[in-house]
């Protein structure tokens, strides 16, 4: 079922399908709620799966100049308080995992368990801050193609480019739907987030982190053993993904999740 609702000057869009404990999905940087189609469709008959377009992505509208990883949470929040969902696990793809632990700062008694898909707590390094520059200025331009011919094929492993050549051009059809100002307000966001590690050690939740050993974006040799976590926390090292292991290991990324929110039930 497909709902919205105002938040400050825009709209916001959620899909809400299943029934059973909540499970809300968040979609990455060029992303919307339609990345997590074919991911969604397996989890609905085990949990209430809740995904939806972040601000400045898919149909929902920009909130802010910039989009803080802390404001869209508070997007995130509304969104489950119009559809009466207190606590639920929280899953983040990317700068989706950016938002769930800004989410988990801000609220962490509602967060029922955490997992990040191909994220880290981490703020940007100096050269990733350049980047993002860089891209900002490609946008300004005119040139959000060249951004997103680039970055999407890059989000999966090099030797899954053919196998998955119709989930790229999905994912490219997705990011083309991103509005400019959308991306340069992720984009300034992102930026300036801070480090969260500390949200992941100290706190008592669940946790479950998702690398991709082929992961063209984080290293998962250099990032496996900095990631904090808590007692009750793990990673899961998927060995034949990139970045987008809920597409390209979808059944596996789908069991690991589905038997993390039975445990902590």
């Amino acid at each position: 079922m497909m709902h919205r609702i105002g938040f400050r000057q825009a709209q916001l869009y959620a899909v809400s399908e299943g029934k059973g404990i909540p499970l809300v999905l968040l979609h990455g940087y060029l992303e919307s709620l339609h990345i997590w189609d074919d991911f969604a469709a397996l989890m609905q008959n085990h949990c209430r799966v809740i995904r939806m377009d972040l601000p400045g992505h898919g149909k929902s509208g920009i909130v802010a100049g910039v989009h803080t990883m802390h404001n869209m949470a508070e997007s995130v929040f509304a969104m489950l308080d119009a559809l009466s969902v207190d606590t639920f696990f929280l899953a983040g793809h990317s700068m989706g995992g950016y938002v769930a632990l800004a989410a988990a700062e801000s609220n962490i008694k509602r967060l029922r368990g955490l997992c990040l898909l191909h994220s880290t707590p981490f703020s940007d390094t100096e050269e990733k801050k350049t980047n993002r520059d860089r891209e900002i200025e490609l946008v300004r331009q005119g040139k959000k193609d060249r951004i997103i011919n680039v970055n999407i094929p890059k989000g999966f492993a090099d030797d899954n480019l053919e196998k998955f050549r119709i989930e790229i051009e999905k994912a490219k059809l997705i990011a083309h739907e991103t509005p400019e100002e959308g991306i340069i307000s992720a984009l300034e966001g992102m930026k300036k987030r801070h480090d969260t590690t500390a949200v992941m050690k100290e706190s008592t939740i669940p946790l479950l982190c998702m690398l991709g050993e082929k992961d063209n974006y984080i290293n998962f040799q250099a990032t496996k053993d900095r990631i904090p976590l808590n007692e009750r926390g793990r990673i899961l090292l998927l060995k034949n993904s990139g970045h987008m292991g809920f597409v390209e290991e979808k059944e596996t990324c789908a069991e690991h999740l589905i038997s993390f929110i039975r445990q902590e039930q």
